[in-house]
Formats: C-alpha cells, structure tokens, sequence
C-alpha cells in the first residue's frame, strides 16, 4: 500500500526528505515538514497531479505572528561562488523563498513565483534561496520548472531557515521596505493569485 505523506526532514542543519512510499501523494500536503532523523537526498521530482486541481500549488498558511522582525544579517551565494548580504536589500519589499528542488510543493509554485517576480520586479525583490546541497543543479533545474527570472541563491548549511526559525519547505517571508518582515507564508501559495496581490500592497 502506497504512504499517504510525503516527509521532508531537516537534520544536521540540514534540509533532507524521507520518501516512506511513492511521491505520488507529495502535493497532497501544504509544505515539506521538519521532522527528525537523517536520510539521503533524492534527485529531484516533479510534483504528482492533485485531484483538486491539476498541476496547482497547494495552498499555504498565513503567518503574521513574526510581524516586525528585522531581517537576518545573513550572506546567501550563488553557483559561481558571489554573495549577497540580505541586509543590502532594504529599499524595497523584498520576498524571500526557502525552498528546494527536492520539495513538490517548491516545485508547483515556482511558475506562479517567476510570474510573480516578472511582474513586479520593479516594486518588488523575489529572491528564492534553495536549501540544496548539490549547488551545481539549482541553475538548470529554474530554467526547466519554469524559473527564468528566478535567481539561483543558494543556503547548503541552512543558516536562513535556522534564522528564519522554518520548519516547513517551502517557507516564503515577506518584508517591507525598511527589512521589517510583515507576514510570512508557510507552505506552498499560488503567487498568481487575487489575494497575493492583496497581501503585497500591504508593504505600500
């Protein structure tokens, strides 16, 4: 009998998943979950169909109980080894994504984020930052799941999540102009959504 779960675990400072059946139900949870006890990373696969609505992110939870927070002085990298400080990208709102290419639910809303990050790159910073540990695949796997103008930051030690206090892939934070977090979102979300664009003015 197929495993209704999909588990992803977090160990070691690490973003792993537990696979205890087929990934045929990944998109049937909202997010990756921390769990305990190390296991190997799988390659990356694509989420499997929900019958509620084919090929669409599952809808995460809202969080605003971190409203207020400054942002970490924390370094992300890409690839080919450059930084960026997430300090220096106080001017604008700025939407920070967790997330992985081992994660379904990362997977499914990464069109929606691209989209999102076309749209509105001149009011708004989209910076997806994957928890992957092999860096190397990051750059093409965007590119194959619709992430074009996506930028390929990378966190392999999980610093972020760790600052961020994430226990759930994907975690999407959302800070105002000043680096002062408003609300975050814990799960997989459809960025391309009414309501998002409700939620974003609130950084006006």
């Amino acid at each position: 009998m197929l495993s209704p779960a999909l588990s992803c675990v977090l160990s070691s400072r690490l973003f792993k998943i537990a696979v205890p059946g087929s990934l045929a139900c990944a998109v049937l949870l909202a997010g990756c979950d921390r769990q305990s006890g190390p296991q190997p990373q799988p390659e990356a696969t694509a989420p499997a169909p929900s019958s509620r609505n084919a090929g669409a992110p599952e809808q995460g939870t809202l969080d605003r109980s971190q409203k207020g927070k400054a942002i970490p002085g924390l370094t992300v990298s890409d690839p080919a080894g450059k930084t960026l400080a997430l300090a220096s990208l106080k001017g604008k709102p700025l939407l920070v994504n967790l997330w992985a290419t081992w994660c379904a639910p990362c997977v499914a809303e990464l069109p929606t984020l691209d989209a999102l990050a076309e749209k509105r790159g001149d009011s708004l910073r989209v910076l997806t930052v994957s928890q992957d540990m092999q860096a190397e695949k990051v750059v093409d796997f965007l590119k194959e799941k619709g992430g074009a103008h996506l930028e390929p930051w990378l966190d392999p030690k999980s610093d972020l999540a760790f600052a961020f206090g994430a226990q759930t892939l994907p975690t999407t934070i959302y800070f105002d102009a000043q680096g002062r977090e408003i609300w975050r979102m814990v799960g997989g979300h459809d960025w391309s959504s009414t309501e998002t664009a409700r939620l974003l003015d609130e950084a006006s």
